[in-house]
């Protein structure tokens, strides 16, 4: 069976099965309350509007709750004991946002019956729940382990420790999930090793060519310690596809020191599984939510602000109000960006410039409207259509990101994530005047990507909203 049909598959008898144990649950729930109520069970319940307002809504909220919560992902992929016990925390958020919710208002005569009813509905929810999710999951491992499905694989590097990997995970009786298509080299050179057992699909330069055309899934670098200076080129290209695509790393004794080698299959293979999800689901919900809601709010309570940077800003000078640039944002789409114009409609007659403090090409009102930043405040609207978020890399032109990224490829990981009207790099280092503070400024830019989350989301817009009432918005 073709590997994409049947984690399509998976994934959606994974929803099903949930939703229906969602079902069970409250009609097993819902007789076993009736029962304790009349101490008995007639089939007058089904009757009952709130039965069947239950029936429906009940398993709804857990999808809803599950989508954002958890990982309906590629179920090939998910370990056993992750999912249990994320599905008992889970089930333990949910039952009591449940209780709350729809049952603490039931009359009762002894406040104990709450307690049956909570302990109740989470036996009967989890025990369903995480049952439906270990057969699933079991079958789709012995599907994986014996072979049946398994994910295009790319080793990168052709010496012995390539040869020794490939060895080591084609000699198992129980399949970690590679169908190895080929390998590429890192040095330049035919391999001798590898070459035996699989073909040499070419060398470094190929390999964004190669993973097109080969719908590779998985990527396992496989090379000599003297050939770890090329392992940020790899990554940098890796990095410009999706994030689904797994990467793994044959790690050295350092690294296993460090702690860094996790343990993911008992039996398996000593690897760095590389780590691509930049931020979890719910978080990701909740800071567009935030963008959203912030966003709205900012442009309804500045509007009397917006409309005087606006008469000042057709008094200072001719020229339109806002002024829009082509920016590169999330996943290389290049999007408009807007602010308040702050230069001369002629500023950039003889091409591309970055401004400075000093650039004369500024008019008197923008160099106020810099030093606040008042400039960007249009860009919430950038925000509200979901073109940029609050906190991100700030966006830069093409012409800027080419330049940079001949001295610094990994410039490629902001377009990772949305641009944003301030970031890490905006409040640690500022505008950037060239092409070296640019540079200098991507790695606050990376460090924040590397450490997403919503509390350093919160962390960056409070700095911001110092920076600006200080003035060093320069």
């Amino acid at each position: 069976m073709i590997l994409d049909r049947a984690k399509r598959q998976g994934r959606t008898v994974y929803r099903m099965m949930d939703v229906i144990m969602a079902m069970l649950a409250w009609l097993l729930f819902f007789l076993w309350r009736k029962r304790l109520e009349q101490g008995f069970v007639d089939l007058e319940f089904l009757q009952d509007s709130n039965f069947w307002l239950g029936l429906t809504g009940v398993p709804l909220f857990w999808f809803v709750f599950y989508y954002i919560f958890d990982k309906y992902d590629d179920i090939y992929r998910l370990s056993r004991l992750t999912v249990l016990t994320r599905t008992l925390l889970l089930s333990l958020i949910g039952v009591t946002v449940l209780f709350f919710a729809i049952i603490l208002d039931d009359f009762v005569l002894d406040y104990k019956v709450y307690y049956k009813l909570y302990y109740r509905l989470f036996l009967l929810h989890f025990g369903l729940t995480a049952l439906s999710r270990m057969v699933i999951l079991s079958r789709a491992s012995r599907r994986l382990k014996t072979r049946q499905v398994g994910y295009r694989t790319l080793m990168i590097g052709g010496d012995k420790s390539a040869l020794h990997l490939y060895e080591d995970l084609e000699s198992r009786k129980n399949s970690l999930g590679q169908r190895f298509v080929g390998f590429i080299s890192v040095n330049g050179k035919t391999q001798r090793h590898l070459k035996k057992h699989l073909p040499q699909l070419g060398k470094i330069p190929d390999l964004e060519r190669i993973m097109q055309e080969k719908h590779i899934e998985e990527v396992i670098i496989a090379i000599e310690t003297s050939e770890h200076d090329r392992i940020r080129e790899i990554m940098n290209i890796l990095y410009s596809f999706d994030s689904s695509i797994l990467v793994k790393i044959i790690p050295d004794m350092y690294d296993i020191m460090l702690g860094t080698v996790k343990m993911t299959h008992v039996y398996g293979a000593v690897l760095i599984e590389i780590e691509r999800e930049l931020i979890s689901p719910w978080q990701a919900i909740i800071k567009r939510l935030l963008d959203i809601v912030i966003s709205s709010l900012a442009l309804i309570i500045l509007s009397p602000i917006l409309l005087f940077v606006a008469i000042r800003v057709r008094m200072d000078s001719p020229g339109p109000l806002l002024y829009s640039q082509e920016r590169i944002g999330l996943n290389g789409k290049a999007f408009e960006i807007f602010k308040f114009r702050s230069m001369y409609t002629d500023a950039e007659a003889q091409g591309p410039q970055l401004s400075s403090e000093s650039d004369n090409r500024i008019t008197p009102w923008g160099k106020v409207i810099r030093k606040w930043r008042l400039d960007e405040l249009p860009q919430f609207y950038n925000v509200l259509i979901g073109e940029m978020s609050l906190v991100g890399p700030r966006p830069e032109r093409q012409f800027y990101i080419d330049q940079i990224s001949q001295r610094a490829p990994h410039v490629k990981h902001l377009l990772k994530v949305k641009p944003g009207i301030t970031s890490w790099g905006q409040v640690k280092y500022g505008y950037a005047s060239n092409v070296d503070q640019m540079i200098q400024r991507l790695k606050f830019d990376i460090l924040y990507i590397e450490n997403m989350s919503l509390a350093l989301d919160i962390k960056i817009m409070f700095y911001t909203v110092l920076v600006l009432l200080q003035g060093r918005g320069k």
